[in-house]
């Protein structure tokens, strides 16, 4: 057996003398006893080996080798190996896993599933390994024994690996941290926000009969699933300047996370943003976004709108006040959750995530939403007991930390386009791909936006809910004749009220689906042929479209050529994604060059889109003084909420030459189209320019008209004109009559 002693900690049997009698300490009070947390092996230089002289048979560096480390002239490259054991204290998994990290290599981990053994023994089979590559990890059980740490001091575990009767290899950890990981948190909030980071659990009648009755705080809940939490002191962000409109539209959220994250260095970040305010342009149908990182950190913001459906308190309610708060906390722990890589219960099948998983929509845990179960939020909370589930505790206590860690792995990546094409479809529904156009061809540079179609293809009225074709709810695979297949996923999650919709017989429901950039990047950008595969979730089943087949056309001129390095960045990415940023300069310059330099292309509607979006309205920016330390909260900061004035005149100079045209609606999409219209014709509206909205609307409203749309959408259209300034008689128009045929592509 080799044996390598890396104790560079202080252990009770140093303490006391002589080896503890581990029998003795179960009588100790449990919760001075306990063997889960972190032990950790730290290299900071040539460590020393003793292999006794009866188990000297293998060679000194074979334990580094096993483990994946470098050879032994390099055993300082190896910074850090972990044990994390999680067989006590809350939610118990029965799991070891292992890390290992060094200089010039991937990070190497391995997962087992133990049993109790003996007196502070834990046993068993090695099930899940990452990072050791071809030849794998070279042993398949581990035999752990623990010197428990007492009050953080002291303490280690032994662990034995071994394979099938062969070769053992002995390690010793000591004991590091009672936690399995650490993360900071920040709070902050707008002056008009309600913020709940803590609540009663008993304030609420509905509830387990086994729930204990205490103050029950978010970092409680995490520190839970084992986090050691710090938290910056919680503040209010003041409002300066503020205009008329008080609602938040994504560009601005997405900007004040930019602006927040700027003050650290571009790495992961085991640290979250929750920031608190009213309501978004949305709506009250929309409670919490998830925001991801710019540059190359995904997962770090998250913001939290109290204006909304989370705080419709059921009619009759025993508790309404009780009920308001313990759904503000369920909504901020559940958006939290996604930062941490967290799918929602129902969604976790869809794909293939770091191992295997089944769905859980009858879970009771943070990820799931309360009213998808069956008997709806009141049986939710009845059996829920603030918690994540086991399998998602897995996930974040062993799962390697480049799935977990803020800002180290795209959201819920891992998905195989050959899952997509292996489901079989309901036979009630269709679900189509398609590109609001004659023939699928693309302009080089133009973001490419296709639309969702899910049709009843039954004869019988169905039941599904209103936003289930919300690309967050599609697994999209895209493969390009050039590239891997691969998983296209947003930059933003959302948490939307539950709102069931009727589909009649041969009736369809819509959705856009801008796949041209998210968390991959540019996945739809080079020049060549692309196959699109979505799937959705109906009635418990999934259901596939038919491969969606596109091309992009090659550069048509030098021009074109030149601005692609600009062009497919992360950055302009996001501010197409994002309908236009006010902070990222570098991305608002790149769109008004496309605009100046191809005034007649697609990619110049999409850039004149993003900048006319942002000026229409009284802007929110977050601003932090410069210097402010990066640890100390936004408001500790001196930071605030400059509201920058609307420039409505440019903004509508821009759009209604841009985007009221059969171009901008064969590009933008129809759905896309309409929404952008009706986001500046109403902030237009806003700022007293009633008559330029209603011209935009109208304007709309023939170009759609010639398109074929339907005619329902169309009189909304009209209506929404009308209300901002109703048409002289002489010019007003008859309602709205399908044509008898429609261009290939209109819905």
């Amino acid at each position: 057996m080799t044996i390598i002693d890396d104790e560079h900690g202080l252990d009770l049997d140093q303490l006391e003398g002589g080896p503890l009698p581990l029998d003795e300490l179960q009588r100790l009070p449990f919760r001075y006893a306990s063997a889960s947390g972190t032990y950790a092996i730290r290299r900071p230089s040539f460590s020393p080996r003793v292999a006794p002289p009866a188990e000297a048979a293998a060679e000194p560096d074979e334990a580094d080798a096993a483990l994946g480390d470098p050879p032994i002239a390099f055993a300082p490259l190896r910074l850090r190996e972990e044990l994390r054991l999680d067989v006590d204290r809350h939610h118990p998994q029965m799991t070891a896993s292992g890390t290992s990290i060094s200089l010039l290599s991937r990070q190497k981990s391995w997962i087992a599933r133990v049993r109790k053994t003996g007196t502070w023994r834990y046993a068993g089979p090695i099930w899940h390994t990452d990072g050791y590559g071809a030849a794998g990890f070279a042993y398949d059980h581990v035999d752990i024994t623990v010197v428990p740490s007492f009050f953080g001091v002291g303490g280690h575990a032994t662990v034995v690996f071994s394979r099938g009767g062969g070769r053992t290899l002995t390690r010793r950890y000591p004991f590091e941290s009672a936690s399995f990981r650490a993360v900071q948190f920040e709070f902050d909030a707008t002056p008009d926000a309600e913020p709940i980071t803590q609540i009663e659990t008993h304030d609420h009648p509905n509830r387990p009969a086994t729930l204990a009755d205490e103050a029950l705080s978010i970092e409680t809940v995490f520190r839970r699933a084992g986090f050691a939490v710090t938290t910056t002191p919680a503040g209010t962000v003041p409002v300066s300047g503020a205009g008329a409109n008080g609602t938040w539209s994504d560009a601005e959220m997405h900007d004040a996370m930019q602006t927040y994250w700027s003050r650290f260095a571009d790495a992961p970040q085991w640290a979250l943003w929750t920031f608190w305010a009213r309501q978004h342009d949305t709506g009250r149908s929309l409670g919490g976004v998830m925001f991801d990182d710019i540059g190359p950190n995904h997962r770090q913001g998250t913001a939290i709108f109290t204006d909304s459906f989370i705080r419709d308190v059921p009619a009759g309610d025993a508790a309404p006040d009780a009920w308001d708060r313990r759904m503000r906390f369920w909504t901020a722990v559940h958006e939290m959750g996604h930062a941490f890589n967290l799918a929602h219960s129902w969604q976790k099948a869809l794909g293939t995530p770091w191992i295997p998983m089944a769905n859980q929509p009858e879970a009771r845990s943070f990820m799931n939403y309360p009213y998808f179960v069956s008997g709806g939020q009141a049986a939710f909370f009845s059996d829920f007991a603030y918690r994540f589930s086991d399998e998602e505790l897995l996930f974040l206590r062993h799962a390697p930390s480049r799935f977990v860690q803020m800002g180290n792995a795209d959201w819920f990546d891992h998905h195989s386009f050959e899952q997509a094409f292996a489901e079989l479809p309901p036979a009630e529904y269709r679900l189509e791909v398609r590109a609001n156009r004659p023939a699928p061809v693309f302009e080089f540079l133009e973001p490419v936006v296709l639309e969702l179609k899910l049709t009843n293809t039954s004869a019988e009225p169905k039941v599904v809910h209103a936003d289930i074709l919300d690309p967050q709810h599609v697994l999209t695979i895209v493969a390009g004749s050039r590239t891997e297949p691969r998983q296209w996923m947003p930059y933003a999650r959302t948490c939307t009220g539950s709102i069931a919709s009727v589909l009649e017989p041969r009736g369809s429901v819509y959705a856009s689906l801008p796949v041209f950039a998210g968390l991959n990047g540019w996945d739809v950008s080079e020049p060549g042929s692309y196959d699109v595969v979505a799937v959705v979730e109906v009635d418990g089943r999934p259901l596939r479209s038919e491969p969606f087949s596109l091309r992009v056309a090659a550069p048509r001129s030098p021009e074109e050529s030149a601005l692609a390095g600009e062009v497919f960045t992360e950055r302009v990415g996001r501010a197409l994604a994002f309908d236009g940023t006010a902070v990222d300069t570098v991305a608002a310059d790149t769109l008004a060059e496309a605009v100046d330099r191809l005034p007649a292309s697609r990619i110049a509607i999409h850039a004149a889109a993003a900048i006319a979006r942002p000026l229409a309205r009284d802007y929110k920016l977050l601003e932090i003084p410069d210097g402010a330390d990066a640890q100390s909260s936004v408001s500790a900061a001196g930071g605030e909420v400059r509201v920058r004035a609307a420039q409505v005149d440019e903004a509508l100079q821009i759009a209604e030459a841009q985007l009221v045209t059969d171009a901008a609606a064969e590009t933008l999409g129809h759905i896309r189209m309409h929404g952008l219209v009706d986001a500046i014709s109403g902030d237009a509206a806003r700022e007293g320019a009633a008559d330029h909205a209603a011209s935009m609307q109208r304007g709309m409203r023939d170009v759609l008209e010639g398109r074929g749309v339907l005619p329902r959408v169309l009189d909304d259209v009209a209506r929404t004109a009308e209300g901002y300034a109703p048409e002289p008689k002489a010019a007003a128009r008859k309602p709205a009559t399908r044509k008898p045929a429609a261009k290939k592509g209109a819905k």
